[in-house]
C-alpha cells in the first residue's frame, strides 16, 4: 500500500518500452484487407460508415466548442501541476480536405479512390521528431511499385504537427484529439490484391523493425473490385 502511494495516477513511472510510436488505420473492420467492389454499394458502405463515426469527435463544431486554436510549428508544452487539466488543440475534420467526408461523403469508395487515417499512438509526454513535425509516405510493400500510381496526404503535405505534443495523459487532456494523417488512394490497380506499406518518418523513428509490423508502419492490402 506505502508502494502504490509513490506511483502517479498521471505519469507512468517507467515508458522505456513505449517509444517511439506504433501506428493505426481507420477504417479498421476485418482486419489489414480493405475490399470493396466499386459497383457494388453494399461491400464499401461499412467502411464508410465506420469513418464517419471515427470522425464524430473530429467534427468541427465538436473541436470549437471544447478545443482551442493553438501555434502551429511548434510543440505546446503546458506547465503547472501534473494534476492540472491540460488544454488541448482543436484538429478539425475539414483539415482533411478530400478526405473529410464533408463534400464526398463516401471518402472516395463509391469512385474507387479510398480515403484512409493513420493516427499515431499516444504516448504520454513524447515529442516527436525532435523538432521537426513526422511525415507519412506510402509504397507497395511487396510486387509491382506501378500498382500504387498516385497517394495524396492530408492536412498538408501529409505531417503531425508539433503543436498536438506533447500528450499529457487521459487524466488531464481529457479532450484532447489525436492529430491524424489522411492517405487518398486515388490510383490504385485495380481487381488486384495491393499490399501497401505506410511509415512514419522522423528523426527518433524506428519503422523497419521485422519483428512488430506497428512499429513506425502499418501494412494492410487494397483490393479494389470495378
Amino acid at each position: 500500500y506505502v508502494m502504490l502511494l509513490t506511483l502517479s495516477p498521471y505519469t507512468p513511472t517507467y515508458r522505456d518500452r513505449v517509444s517511439p510510436p506504433g501506428v493505426m488505420i481507420r477504417p479498421y473492420l476485418n482486419g489489414f484487407t480493405i475490399a470493396f467492389n466499386v459497383s457494388q454499394p453494399s461491400t464499401w458502405q461499412p467502411y464508410v460508415d465506420s469513418m464517419h463515426h471515427f470522425l464524430a469527435a473530429y467534427d468541427d463544431k465538436v473541436q470549437e466548442e471544447k478545443n482551442i486554436e493553438c501555434i502551429s510549428g511548434q510543440y505546446f508544452i503546458q506547465g503547472g501541476n501534473e494534476s492540472e487539466e491540460k488544454k488541448a488543440c482543436q484538429f478539425k475534420r475539414s483539415l482533411l480536405q478530400n478526405c473529410s467526408g464533408i463534400e464526398d461523403p463516401t471518402f472516395g469508395y463509391s469512385k474507387g479512390q479510398p480515403c484512409i487515417l493513420l493516427k499515431m499512438n499516444r504516448i504520454i509526454g513524447y515529442r516527436p521528431g525532435a523538432g521537426v513535425p513526422v511525415s507519412v509516405d506510402c509504397k507497395v510493400q511487396k510486387g509491382n511499385e506501378s500498382d500504387l500510381r498516385s497517394v495524396d496526404f492530408y492536412p498538408g503535405n501529409g505531417t503531425f504537427d508539433l503543436m498536438y505534443y506533447p500528450y499529457y495523459g487521459k487524466f488531464t487532456h481529457v479532450n484532447y484529439t489525436s492529430p491524424l494523417v489522411a492517405m487518398h488512394f486515388t490510383d490504385v490497380k485495380k481487381n488486384y490484391l495491393v499490399p501497401i506499406q505506410c511509415s512514419l518518418n522522423g528523426k527518433g523513428i524506428i519503422n523497419d523493425l521485422n519483428s512488430d509490423r506497428f512499429l513506425g508502419r502499418i501494412i494492410f492490402t487494397l483490393s479494389i473490385g470495378k
